[in-house]
Order: C-alpha cells, then sequence, then structure tokens
C-alpha cells in the first residue's frame, strides 16, 4: 500500500460572508492522476488555491490539514511554502495570458523558476529552459526563448504554462481547467503532454475540471464536488459503470460521450433541474432541492461520506443506505 503525496482532511475555507467549502477531503497519490470534478461555482478552484496557499483576498482557511509530502500546507510558514511551490508543488492556471508577464520573454520567465529553487546559474538556466520548450513541443526553441507571450497562440503558450510548471520536476502538479481556453484538438494535445510528462517525471496530476469526457480519458481516480462539498470519490471505472451519488449520475446523463469514446451519442441529454445551491447556504443536503431521490431526511442535515466498498464513497444517506459506516479520516 502506497502512501498519499497529498492527504486533504477536512478542509474548510470561508469569507467574510460565510464558508464556502466545508470539510473536503481526498488524497492524491504519487504518480497517479486524481480529477476534482463539478459545476462551475462547486469550489473545485479555490480548493486548489488552498493547497498552494494563494487564496484570493479577504478568503481564508478556517480548519482542515494540507498534508504534502509530510509537510501540512495549511499551517506551514511563508518561507517554508516559498521553498515548496514552484518546485516540488507547481500549479497551472486556466488563462495563460493572464498568468504570463506580458513584457518579459517567455523564456526569462521558465528560468527564473529554477534559478530560484535550484540556485543555477543564468546561461544553464537558459539552457535548460531552451530543453524544457523543446520537451513541450515549441519549435525553434532556442529563438522563441526571447519571444513575448503575445507572439504565441493560446495552445502555446499553454505549453509554456506548462514548462514552467515542470521546470524543477514537481512531485505534484496541480492543473486548475488547463485546456478551458483551448479547441478540441489543442486540448487533447495538450492533455496527451501533461500524461506524457506524468509518465516522465513520475509525478502525480491534480486534474481540475467540468469535463467528464477528460476525465475518463486521462484520471485514475474520481473526486466530485458540490457546493462545497465532496459527494463522491471512486476509481474511475466504477464511477462511470455506477455512479451512487444522484448529481454524479445527473453529471453524466447530461454530458456527451462520458464514457471516453470518441463519438456522440443519440441519447437524449438530461439536464439536472434548477441551479447550483450556495455553499454558503442551508442546513440538510445541498443537492436536495434538485435531487430526483430525496427524502424528508435529506433536510435535517448534510449527508457524512460513508464507504460504499474499496475506495468509493458517497454522502447520500439514500445511496448508502443503513448498511455503511461513515469514512474515517
Amino acid at each position: 500500500m502506497t502512501y498519499p503525496l497529498l492527504r486533504v482532511e477536512d478542509l474548510t475555507i470561508g469569507f467574510p460572508y460565510g464558508t464556502v467549502v466545508h470539510g473536503v477531503s481526498f488524497d492524491v497519490h504519487p504518480g497517479e492522476t486524481m480529477a476534482l470534478v463539478g459545476e462551475s461555482g462547486c469550489g473545485k478552484s479555490i480548493t486548489a488555491f488552498a493547497l498552494m496557499r494563494l487564496l484570493p483576498p479577504g478568503a481564508r482557511i478556517q480548519g482542515g490539514h494540507v498534508i504534502f509530502d509530510g509537510v501540512d500546507l495549511a499551517a506551514a510558514a511563508p518561507h517554508a511554502l516559498r521553498d515548496i511551490r514552484g518546485r516540488s508543488l507547481s500549479l497551472i492556471l486556466q488563462e495563460p495570458m493572464t498568468s504570463l508577464n506580458p513584457v518579459l520573454p517567455i523564456g526569462m520567465q521558465i528560468a527564473e523558476v529554477m534559478r530560484r529553487h535550484e540556485g543555477i546559474g543564468k546561461a544553464a538556466a537558459r539552457r535548460r529552459s531552451v530543453e524544457l520548450l523543446e520537451l513541450v513541443g515549441v519549435t525553434d526553441a532556442d529563438r522563441r526563448y526571447d519571444d513575448f507571450p503575445h507572439h504565441f497562440s493560446g495552445g502555446m503558450r499553454q505549453r509554456v504554462m506548462i514548462a514552467m510548471a515542470v521546470a524543477c520536476k514537481p512531485r505534484l502538479l496541480i492543473a486548475d481547467e488547463p485546456t478551458t481556453a483551448l479547441d478540441v484538438t489543442i486540448q487533447a494535445q495538450v492533455l496527451e503532454l501533461l500524461d506524457d510528462l506524468r509518465r516522465q517525471l513520475g509525478m502525480a496530476v491534480l486534474l481540475i475540471t467540468h469535463d467528464l469526457g477528460v476525465v475518463a480519458q486521462w484520471a485514475d481516480r474520481v473526486t466530485v464536488m458540490y457546493a462545497g462539498r465532496v459527494v463522491e470519490q471512486a476509481p474511475v471505472r466504477p464511477f462511470f459503470a455506477t455512479p451512487q451519488h444522484p448529481y454524479a449520475r445527473g453529471l453524466l446523463d447530461a454530458s456527451v460521450g462520458h464514457d471516453g469514446e470518441a463519438h456522440y451519442t443519440t441519447r437524449r441529454l438530461n439536464e439536472i433541474p434548477g441551479s447550483i445551491a450556495s455553499a454558503a447556504g442551508e442546513a440538510g443536503c445541498p443537492f436536495a432541492p434538485r435531487c430526483p431521490d430525496r427524502i424528508a431526511a435529506c433536510r435535517r442535515a448534510p449527508p457524512v461520506l460513508t464507504a460504499l466498498g474499496p475506495d468509493h464513497n458517497v454522502a447520500c444517506i439514500v445511496a448508502a443506505g443503513t448498511d455503511h459506516v461513515a469514512v474515517d479520516r
């Protein structure tokens, strides 16, 4: 049994107006790709920023632990975080044009990471940066080292972001919707590149997405979030074969080609009625107002994450029944 590289335990995040992430727990094991899935507004991205301690103004971690390689990042000192971020733990953001510095050549931005964390000289950093650009598929890399972000297409800018993220061979890469602004062809190329790098560098990937086709093809395990809570966790095959939470089933019913095959289905796509609940909202199960399986007990208290089988957990009193036990973190 391998121990998790990252263990998130009861992570709770709030703003002055209320709590938006409630007791989120999940593990990421060495070398795997774990997908964090859900609608926009469910708390995926802010959870990722909390792992890096890069929360927006006003937000703070209210409780829980983020254990990365034996260090609790939620309580780590700022100088310790600076040594970890960019070296053993890296982040790829959604929109590379707003993440890259528009007034610096892209090569300098890649080299800066290595000079900060590895202490190498300017010439060595340039050589390594060119090698990284070649690794991620940027042609004529030695010349393009001196180009600025606006000289690159969206797909090429995302490749530059990936080169920066893997420059120091991190143990865990957090990819927050890394293909959102890209067309389908470029999206596939970027995801294939990430998977190749994962194998070459032996790193784990936390992939944050709402695209179940991406999850089916590239992830090993899935954690589904709704309204700031984890509602289901499972390996990919059991998840797509027999999703247990009504929200997870709704996501699959509303998606095209969620089986990971390269075709479009002719079945009718069913929408989930209503809109996503506020993460700072009412008592009870947050999905209850939209749930076709709800019972009176669903309105009383949020369900706890319950083990249905090996590595398959669900937060639903109807799906769990009475024969299962709460997950002990």
